[in-house]
């Protein structure tokens, strides 16, 4: 019997310990206001205090300020001294993708293994000069067959026919129906004649400077159009401006073809198009007879 009070006495003393230890929500104050200065001094002190709500001077963030604040420093870090540069990690070589195949033909530069350089803007005709040193290699720009070949230099420049100004030549009929030129050649490939299928990158001659570039350094006179018989030289010439295929085959995609562009033009010219540029030979002066001069004394007639 006296154990059990002892038992009852012990739990309530825990109990009051435990109410009257200050606790409860953080931020909220359990304890009695401090005295208020200028208070009555005749207050009753019996008076039960009552609980005062003392509420933290800075106010908490809001679930939406917070990850504003989080969001602001992710972009923008602020810069550390002590921070060191991150270096990417060294990736593989780019991939390099074929170019897209324009067209079911394959062409090659029409010279082989040489330094060249070639305008890219028309001058007087349609064609382009490609300078080169002399005996490069010129080959067929595309699998064909020899169209015309000229191994004789007949150019003169007293006369300057307008079919041999390009000297030697050789021209080719590509398999894509297109004619290609090549002109002022030093010297025609043995065995290269007309009706002979070539392939493309197949030497057909080397480059010299015969013909009316005599003088003015080896190039390779190139020139685009369309198959026609020799009596229309002027038609070999050129007809369609060959240097956006040029650089194409040299540098980007060596299945870009006239054979579209030189179709439209025929289409809107003809396939014989009257000559217009560069037509006539020089006048041949034709030598004049000797005036006979009178000499001795006249005549006279005395009856």
């Amino acid at each position: 019997m006296r154990s059990g009070r002892l038992a009852a006495i012990a739990a309530s003393v825990l109990v009051t310990a435990a109410c009257a230890a200050p606790g409860g929500v953080p931020g909220i104050s359990t304890l009695p206001p401090a005295p208020t200065p200028g208070a009555t001094a005749g207050a009753s002190s019996s008076a039960e205090p009552s609980a005062t709500l003392s509420v933290s001077a800075t106010p908490s963030a809001s679930p939406g300020e917070r990850r504003a604040e989080i969001d602001a420093a992710t972009l923008k870090p602020s810069a550390s001294p002590t921070t060191a540069a991150v270096k990417a990690p060294p990736g593989d070589d780019p991939v390099r993708m074929p170019p897209p195949r324009l067209s079911k033909f394959s062409y090659v530069f029409p010279v082989r293994g040489c330094r060249v350089t070639y305008a890219r803007k028309q001058l007087v005709l349609p064609k382009t000069t490609i300078w080169a040193g002399k005996g490069c290699p010129f080959v067929a720009p595309v699998s064909g067959v020899v169209h015309e070949v000229n191994a004789r230099n007949r150019w003169k420049s007293s006369t300057d026919h307008g079919a041999d100004r390009e000297g030697r030549f050789v021209s080719i009929v590509g398999a894509d129906g297109v004619r290609y030129f090549g002109g002022h050649l030093d010297a025609v490939a043995p065995g290269i004649r007309a009706g002979v299928p070539v392939s493309a990158g197949q030497v057909l001659g080397r480059i010299g400077d015969s013909g009316n570039a005599k003088g003015a350094g080896s190039n390779l006179y190139f020139a685009v159009s369309w198959p026609t018989s020799s009596r229309y030289w002027w038609v070999r010439r050129g007809m369609v401006d060959p240097w956006s295929y040029l650089d194409a085959w040299l540098h980007g995609n060596p299945t870009l073809s006239p054979a579209q562009q030189v179709a439209a033009v025929r289409a809107g010219v003809g396939a014989t198009p009257r000559c217009r540029t560069l037509c006539k030979s020089k006048p041949v002066k034709k030598p004049q007879r000797p005036i006979p001069s009178q000499s001795g004394e006249p005549e006279v007639d005395t009856g």
